[in-house]
């Protein structure tokens, strides 16, 4: 008896994981990679923000970077604006006495120091009682106060005979504080060992005419306004320089002249580094040597000699701009570095697989080198061009600063760093806003080549 065995297949059912993810591109890996670097992206949006303040800025805010505005000069952020209207300037006889006798002893000072009317940006007005055997009077102006160490200040003129007991001063005057001194003189011109002194408060003043010119009113409200009412002045965000020019006009031209030196000078020389390091390490061997050798000789040039030769060769003369020069000196000096990072990274790629490949398949070496070898060191450009942008406008603010790149009236910011440092005891708004430009500036582009180089590197992403 023989028994018939079937065998059914057993079907079972697994429930399979399938772990999938979507396929990027080398771009678009290290896209999401820098996202992930806050600093990196911070320092991205930092440059757009320059970017558009150098392009829209000037739109925004269309203030001429060298008009002046004589009634601001100096003057901080955020000061205040206002200006009271007064009537037309008269002029001021002054104020004569009779001379006090004197004993023949030590010459004394005044007893007495006054303010004649109202102390104004336009005239101080001062007089003093007479001091007994004085033949004359010398008057001084400081901005702190005199007492601690005797310091007066500025003499601003003596007094035609003992008589004459007063003194209008009209020099520059800012809507601040002064300390007026007064000493008596002996008939030699000699000064009294003592003086008398007051502080006086100076109010920023303008007539109607004046407003009128300038454009706070026109002539309708010219006729409606009376003496005392109180008007506002121009605007300036980021205060003024020492000749009352705008600060944030300036910062913004400046801006465009910085930022243009400091991307297309270093986007030249990279690319001369990038061609000259890719035919070095192409072609090997003694060419090689032979071609690093002398970018080994340039990188031992001084580059402010050079920048001083191009100025001689190109005819620029003292005071005049030296963009130019500066960026042919750029060009010339600042290659070897990108050459030499290119260069090592083709002698890497040289020998890959797929180099072999295309050259069995006839292509040529200007092929090789375009369409190959080269997109595969973007990475390393990209990088070495982020890192060059901060060094070349460093270099023109350095340059800019002792007086061999950009020269003023024409803004930058290396000149206007060079124009305050003049002013930064007494002003220091006008070198510390071109300096944290610069700063800023430079900080971001070298975050963002941190960012790209960690984004870019094929060997840190194989490690995560």
């Amino acid at each position: 008896m023989s028994a018939e065995l079937s065998f059914e297949p057993v079907r079972v059912e697994r429930e399979v994981e399938t772990i999938s993810r979507p396929s990027l591109s080398y771009w678009q890996d290290a896209w999401l990679r820098l996202k992930a670097n806050r600093r990196a992206i911070v320092s991205l949006y930092l440059i757009i923000g320059l970017l558009a303040f150098t392009v829209a800025g000037p739109l925004a805010w269309p203030v001429d970077p060298s008009s002046q505005d004589l009634d601001q000069i100096s003057i901080p952020p955020g000061a205040d604006r206002t200006v009271t209207l007064v009537g037309e300037f008269q002029p001021w006889p002054g104020v004569t006495a009779a001379p006090a006798a004197g004993d023949g002893g030590v010459l004394a000072a005044p007893a007495s120091l006054s303010v004649v009317g109202d102390a104004t940006s336009r005239a101080v007005r001062l007089r003093w009682s007479p001091a007994p055997g004085a033949k004359g009077y010398r008057v001084y102006r400081n901005i702190v106060d005199p007492a601690p160490d005797g310091a007066l200040g500025l003499p601003l003129g003596d007094t035609l005979g003992p008589a004459a007991v007063s003194f209008e001063d009209r020099l520059d005057l800012q809507p601040r504080r002064y300390h007026f001194s007064v000493v008596s003189l002996d008939e030699r011109g000699g000064e009294s060992p003592d003086h008398v002194s007051i502080e006086v408060p100076v109010t920023r003043v303008i007539t109607a005419r004046e407003a009128v010119a300038k454009g706070l009113i026109d002539d309708a409200q010219a006729v409606r306004v009376q003496e005392g009412d109180v008007l506002k002045l121009q605007a300036h965000p980021f205060g003024t320089d020492y000749l009352g020019r705008d600060m944030l006009s300036r910062l913004m031209h400046g801006a465009r002249v910085s930022l243009f030196i400091g991307i297309v000078a270093p986007f030249a020389f990279v690319l001369l580094g990038v061609l000259y390091g890719s035919v070095a390490g192409f072609m090997g061997g003694g060419a090689d040597q032979a071609l690093m050798r002398f970018a080994d000789f340039v990188v031992a040039l001084p580059f402010l000699l050079f920048m001083i030769l191009f100025r001689i060769l190109f005819g620029v003369q003292p005071g005049d701009d030296s963009i130019f020069p500066m960026m042919v000196a750029m060009l010339v000096l600042s290659w070897p570095a990108t050459a030499r990072l290119v260069r090592g990274q083709i002698l890497q790629i040289r020998e890959e697989g797929y180099i072999g490949a295309s050259r069995l398949l006839g292509a040529k070496t200007n092929y090789l080198v375009l369409r190959h070898m080269i997109p595969n060191t973007m990475g390393v450009i990209l990088v070495t061009l982020t890192f060059a942008v901060p060094s070349a406008i460093f270099t023109e603010a350095f340059l800019s600063f002792i007086g061999m790149g950009v020269a003023p009236p024409t803004p930058s910011w290396g000149s206007m760093c060079n124009e305050g440092l003049k002013t930064m005891l007494t002003t220091p708004h006008e070198l510390i806003a071109p300096a944290a430009f610069i700063s800023i500036t430079v900080l971001a582009f070298n975050l963002l080549g941190d960012g790209l180089r960690d984004a870019l590197d094929a060997r840190m992403r194989a490690t995560e």
